[in-house]
C-alpha cells in the first residue's frame, strides 16, 4: 500500500508489478493512458443498510420450498433448505441472531472509508482464500454459465450518468426472471432512476431502488420507458443536473416485473448459500483511484486515495480464489468483458448488506412469444406462475379454467363468458392491467373479443369483427405484438375459402379492428399458430390440402406482404400449434426455438422443431399421445424450460402433455370440453 497516488496505467502497471499484486490493469488500457474515471452511483441513505445490522435471516423460512428451477431445488435440498433435510451449520439462524464472528480480513482489506463511517459496528468477516465451502454449498459459483446455461443478461453501460444503484437493481430483477422463469426479461434502469426523479449526478443505492420498484408495480421494460443519458455536448455542470422526464407507456402496469421486499444479508457465509440456492445479490463498495483499471485477476486495492462509491451485481464467488464475481455497469471494454473480481473484505464490499430477490412476477410482455392457443402462463398464485386456460363449454359459452403453480396442480374451473363460440378460442395475457383477453370464431363465420377485466374482476364483451366466412369451428391466431406503443393486437383466422385472414388493432381510441388482407391459398387447417419474431416480423405455420405444412412470413419493411417459406411434414390432419422457446436464446437478443405440436393421421401428436439461432432445418422430435384431434395451446413456462400442451381428444375432452429431459408425459384431463 502507498499513499502516493498513480497518474496513468503505465505507471499503476508498475504500482502492481512491484507489489506482487493478484491482479492486472485492463489491456484496453494504454500505458500512457490517464487512468479511467468511469461514473460512479453509490450515495448511501437510510435504506441502505450495513452488513452487522442485517445480521443473519432464516434462510429456511424465506426459501425452504421446491423452486420451478429443479436445479435449484437441487441446490436447496443439499444446503438442507428444504423441509426433511438436514440445516447446514450456519444456514438457519433466527432473525435476529447477531453475526457471527470470524478470522480477520487478509492484508490490504480496506479501513473504513468515505462510505462506512469509523467507529461503525464492523460487518461479518469474510472467509480467508481457501477456507472451506460450509455443509452443501460449493466452493464456486458463476451465474454466468450454470447447468450449461446463461443466466444473465448483457453487461450494460451507465455512463455518463451516475446509476450504478439502478443498474445493480435492474440487473437484479432482470436475473431471477430468468433463474426462477426461464425466460430473458430485460429492465430499464431509466424506470427507476426517472421515477424517482434523479438527476444524472444523482447516486443511490440498490435498497432504495428495490423499495421503489415493489411500491410502484415493478420495473417496465425498455420500451415502454428507456434509459437515457444526456445530449451530447453539454458542459459537465449541466450534464449533471440534466434529469429525464418520467413518461412511460400508459399500459406500464402490464409490462412490470412485480417484486416483493428484497432480502438482505449480512452474514458472509449465508450470502454464498443464496448465490448457490436463489440466484445474485446487489452489492456497494468503496472505489479507489486504481479500481476502474482492473482487468483479469482479483482486485485488492493499491492505492489510499477514494474516489467515491459503487454498486455492482454479484454474480458469484470463489473461495478458492478468496473472492466475489461481479457484473459492472461500464460496458464491455471494462474488467474481464465487463465482469470482474473483487477480494473478499476487500474496499468494503462486505461492510453493506447485500440485497436478493425471490418470488417474481414477470409480465404477459416478456412470454407473449413463448405460449399460444387456449392457454398461458399468468403471474397469478403464491409462485406467480399458475396456468390459465379457456375452452369451449358447450352451448356457444366458453369456460376459464386455471391450475395452480405449486403442487397438487390440479386444475380448477372458474366464471364461464360468451355465447356464440363454434370452437376453441386463442387466450392471452396483454400489457393492459394483466387483462385476459380471449379471441373466437363465432357460430356466424366472424371473430369475437373479450377480455377480462383485472381491476373489477368482470368479463366483457369486446365485440365482433373481422369477415363473415372465418371457419367455423376453427381457433384464430392471435398475439400483441410489440408494433406502437402500445403493442397492437394481431389475429390470423382460416376463412371458407382455404386462405388466410390477417386483422389488426392499435390499441388507442377508436379501439377499432382494421383488414390486414387476405393471403396463400389452399389451406386446409390453421389455429394457434403465430408468433412476433427477434426480428420483428410476423410467422405463423398453416396445414395445407395435401397434408404437409407451410411456414408463411411477413416482412414489415416490405409493405407488410406475406411470403410463402418452406414446406415440411406429412399425414396432417389438424391446424399447427406454433411457439418461440428459450431453447438455444443464449441472451436476450437471440432467437429461440421454433416448437411446434401438431395432431396428424392416426390420432398422434408430432412434436416438431426448427433452430432459429443455428439456422437448423424442421425435425420432428418426437411422436406422443393418443385420440388427439387438435392441439389447442401450448406454452413454456417457470418449470425448468418443459413444455405444457394442451390437447383436444376425439372425445372433446382436453388432454394435458408436458415434456421434460425424459421426453413427453401425460398429465390430466381437463374437461368437458
Amino acid at each position: 500500500m502507498t499513499e502516493e497516488s498513480v497518474r496513468t496505467v503505465g505507471e499503476l502497471r508498475a504500482r502492481l508489478a512491484a507489489l506482487g499484486a493478484r491482479w492486472s490493469v485492463s489491456e484496453h488500457l494504454a500505458d500512457a493512458d490517464p487512468l479511467p474515471t468511469p461514473a460512479l452511483g453509490l450515495e448511501p441513505g437510510p435504506n441502505l443498510t450495513p452488513a452487522a445490522e442485517a445480521g443473519t435471516v432464516d434462510l429456511r423460512a424465506l426459501v425452504g420450498r421446491e423452486s420451478g428451477n429443479p436445479d435449484l431445488t437441487r441446490r436447496r435440498a443439499a444446503n438442507g433448505l428444504l423441509p426433511g433435510t438436514a440445516a447446514g451449520a450456519g444456514t438457519f439462524a433466527a432473525p435476529g441472531t447477531p453475526a457471527r464472528a470470524g478470522a480477520a480480513a487478509g492484508a490490504g482489506t480496506a479501513a473504513a472509508g468515505a462510505f462506512a463511517a469509523p467507529g461503525t459496528a464492523a460487518p461479518p468477516a469474510p472467509a480467508a482464500p481457501g477456507t472451506a465451502a460450509g455443509p452443501g454449498r460449493p466452493v464456486a459459483v458463476d451465474w454466468r454459465s450454470r447447468w450449461g446455461r446463461s443466466w444473465l443478461t448483457k453487461v450494460k453501460d451507465q455512463n455518463p450518468c451516475h446509476s450504478s444503484w439502478a443498474f445493480a437493481a435492474a440487473g437484479l430483477v432482470e436475473s431471477m426472471a430468468r433463474i426462477e422463469h426461464g425466460v430473458w426479461a430485460p429492465r430499464s434502469e431509466g424506470d427507476v432512476r426517472d421515477g424517482l426523479k434523479a438527476p444524472c449526478a444523482q447516486g443511490g443505492d440498490p435498497e432504495t431502488a428495490l423499495g421503489w420498484i415493489r411500491d410502484h408495480g415493478g420495473i417496465a421494460d425498455p420500451r415502454c420507458r428507456p434509459y437515457t443519458t444526456p445530449p451530447p455536448g453539454l458542459p459537465p455542470e449541466r450534464r449533471d443536473a440534466w434529469r429525464a422526464e418520467y413518461t412511460p407507456t400508459w399500459d406500464r402496469s402490464g409490462r412490470t416485473v412485480r417484486i416483493p421486499d428484497p432480502v438482505r444479508l449480512g452474514d458472509v457465509e449465508q450470502q454464498k448459500v443464496w448465490l448457490d440456492t436463489v440466484g445474485p445479490l446487489t452489492a456497494c463498495f468503496d472505489v479507489y483511484e486504481d479500481f476502474p483499471a482492473l482487468g483479469a485477476g482479483v482486485y485488492h486495492r493499491t492505492s489510499d486515495r477514494l474516489t467515491g462509491g459503487h454498486c455492482v451485481l454479484v454474480v458469484g464467488y470463489d473461495d478458492a480464489a478468496g473472492c466475489w464475481l461481479f457484473k459492472n455497469s461500464w460496458g464491455t471494454g471494462h474488467h474481464t468483458g465487463g465482469y470482474g473480481r473483487i477480494a473478499y473484505g476487500e474496499a468494503n464490499i462486505d461492510y453493506w448488506a447485500k440485497c436478493g430477490l425471490r418470488d417474481t412476477n414477470i409480465d404477459p410482455w416478456s412470454k407473449r412469444r413463448l405460449h399460444t392457443g387456449n392457454v398461458y402462463e399468468s403471474g397469478n398464485g403464491r409462485a406467480h406462475r399458475n396456468i390459465e386456460l379457456s375452452a369451449t363449454a358447450g352451448g356457444g359459452h366458453l369456460r376459464h379454467w386455471w391450475r395452480e403453480g405449486d403442487p397438487p396442480f390440479a386444475w380448477s374451473r372458474s366464471a364461464t363468458y360468451a355465447s356464440d363460440a363454434s370452437g376453441q378460442p386463442a387466450f392471452t395475457g396483454t400489457t393492459y392491467n394483466r387483462n385476459m383477453e380471449s379471441l373466437h370464431v363465432t357460430i356466424g363465420g366472424r371473430l369475437r373479443h373479450w377480455y377480462y377485466e383485472q381491476a373489477v374482476g368482470v368479463w366483457r364483451d369486446g365485440g365482433a369483427f373481422g369477415p363473415g366466412d372465418a371457419a367455423v369451428g376453427s381457433t384464430p391466431a392471435f398475439i400483441q405484438s410489440d408494433y406502437g406503443h402500445p403493442g397492437n393486437f394481431e389475429a390470423v383466422v382460416r376463412t371458407a375459402d382455404g386462405r388466410l385472414h390477417h386483422w389488426w388493432r392499435i390499441n388507442g381510441a377508436p379501439w377499432t379492428w382494421n383488414d390486414g388482407g387476405r393471403f396463400a391459398s389452399g389451406i386446409a387447417h390453421y389455429g394457434p399458430a403465430l408468433v412476433q419474431t427477434r426480428a420483428r416480423t410476423l410467422d405463423l405455420v398453416a396445414a395445407r390440402t395435401d397434408g404437409r405444412m407451410q411456414r408463411w412470413w411477413r416482412d414489415d419493411p416490405d409493405g407488410f406482404t406475406w411470403r410463402p417459406g418452406e414446406v415440411f411434414g406429412s399425414g396432417v390432419t389438424s391446424a399447427p400449434c406454433l411457439i418461440e422457446t428459450q431453447h438455444e436464446a443464449v441472451d436476450e437478443d437471440t432467437a429461440g426455438t421454433y416448437e411446434l405440436c401438431v395432431a396428424v393421421a392416426g390420432g398422434r401428436v408430432e412434436h416438431w422443431r426448427r433452430g432459429n439461432a443455428t439456422g437448423a432445418p424442421w425435425t420432428r422430435d418426437a411422436v406422443f399421445g393418443h385420440d388427439a384431434a387438435a392441439v389447442t395451446g401450448m406454452l413454456q413456462g417457470s418449470f425448468g424450460f418443459r413444455l405444457e400442451a394442451v390437447v383436444l381428444r376425439t372425445d372433446r375432452l382436453l388432454q394435458h402433455y408436458w415434456r421434460d429431459g425424459a421426453g413427453w408425459h401425460e398429465g390430466a384431463v381437463i374437461g368437458p370440453a
